[in-house]
């Protein structure tokens, strides 16, 4: 019965030990991508998707809809203030495109 309990202590450790790896991997993404440089709405990418940092200034634009912002498209990141769409950067909380879809 004291083997077994050891062989079950070593196996649950070991899968421990390979679970961390990956874990620190998660941790460090996360605190890196807080640091992400805010994108530029001259870039090649912003001024494909019409993005600007203020909505209103986006009032012009077929695609707007009042109340459409950054932070309540499915696409922001609220932790990182990061879109799923410019993934490289973190975009303007008050800012809009025009892929703005409503968060589900």
């Amino acid at each position: 019965m004291a083997n077994h309990s050891r062989r079950d202590f070593m196996r649950n450790s070991m899968l421990g030990l390979a679970a961390l790896p990956l874990g620190a991997g998660i941790l460090s993404r996360s605190a890196f991508a807080q640091d992400l440089p805010r994108l530029d709405p001259g870039a090649d990418q912003a001024q494909a998707l019409n993005y600007v940092e203020d909505a209103a200034e986006a009032a012009d634009h077929p695609a707007y809809e009042e109340g459409e912002r950054c932070d309540n498209c499915m696409f922001y990141q609220a932790g990182t203030q990061g879109c799923q769409l410019f993934p490289q950067n973190s975009v303007e909380p008050a800012g809009w495109c025009q892929s703005w879809i409503a968060q589900s």
